[in-house]
C-alpha cells in the first residue's frame, strides 16, 4: 500500500453512495405497499433482473414480467414512482468522496450493476455527475459484476494501470475479483472504516 500511487478510484454506487436501487428490502417494501405476493414476485425477479441490469430489456419489459403479467389495481406509473423513491443518498459518503477527488485530483469512475432507467434517475436525482468522470454501468456495457471483463473495461476507459487503481465495493466477492486482476481493493463496510483503509494509501 505504501508507495502505491492511486490515480483512479472505481466506486460501486448502491451500498456505498446510495441505498440499493432495487434490492430485496426495496422489493419487499413494494410488495407490502401494493399488496403483492413477495415470494412470487421475487422468483420472477431473479429469473429476469440480470437481463434488465445488462441493458437487454427496458424497465417496462422487466415490470411486465415480474408485476404486470396479470391485471393490477395500480398503474405502471404508480409502481415506477414508488420504485424510484426507494433510493436514498448516503450524503456523508458522497461528500467525502467529492472532497477526496478535489484534494487529490483523482479520476473517479462508477463500476456498478444498475438498470438503465434506475441508473439515470439516481445519477440525476443525487447529482452524481458532480462526482463521477464516467460510468461503467452494467446497463451501458452489457456486462455485470463479477464478470472480469467489466473490470478490464473500467481500466481501459480510465487509461490507468490496474495497480494505480483502487476499487471500493460493499460486496466482498466483487472486490476479490478486482484484486485478482491487479487492482487495489477495499471491502466497504462503513465510511469510517473505509477512511481508515484509505489512509494507508496516503489519503488523509
Amino acid at each position: 500500500m505504501k508507495g502505491i500511487a492511486i490515480t483512479t478510484l472505481f466506486l460501486d454506487i448502491g451500498g456505498v453512495l446510495l441505498s440499493n436501487g432495487w434490492g430485496h428490502v426495496q422489493r419487499n417494501n413494494a410488495a407490502k405497499h401494493f399488496k403483492l405476493n413477495y415470494e412470487e414476485m421475487d422468483e420472477r425477479h431473479h429469473l429476469t433482473f440480470d437481463t434488465y441490469e445488462q441493458g437487454k430489456i427496458s424497465l417496462r419489459e422487466y415490470l411486465n414480467r415480474t408485476v404486470f403479467y396479470k391485471k393490477r389495481a395500480f398503474t405502471e406509473a404508480d409502481f415506477i414512482e414508488f420504485m424510484f423513491k426507494q433510493s436514498q443518498p448516503y450524503l456523508e459518503s458522497i461528500n467525502y468522496f467529492k472532497a477526496l477527488k478535489k484534494a487529490y485530483n483523482l479520476n473517479i469512475i462508477a463500476v456498478s450493476n444498475e438498470g438503465r432507467e434506475l441508473n439515470a434517475h439516481r445519477i440525476k436525482k443525487f447529482k452524481l455527475d458532480e462526482l463521477f468522470d464516467a460510468y461503467v454501468s452494467s446497463c451501458y456495457v452489457h456486462l455485470r459484476k463479477p464478470d472480469e471483463d467489466i473490470f478490464k473495461m473500467a481500466t481501459d476507459i480510465s487509461q490507468a494501470l490496474p495497480e494505480n487503481t483502487l476499487y471500493i465495493d460493499d460486496r466482498l466477492m466483487f472486490v476479490e475479483v478486482a484484486e485478482s486482476l491487479g487492482m487495489q481493493g477495499i471491502h466497504y463496510k462503513s465510511l469510517e472504516a473505509a477512511k481508515i483503509k484509505l489512509k494507508k494509501y496516503g489519503f488523509k
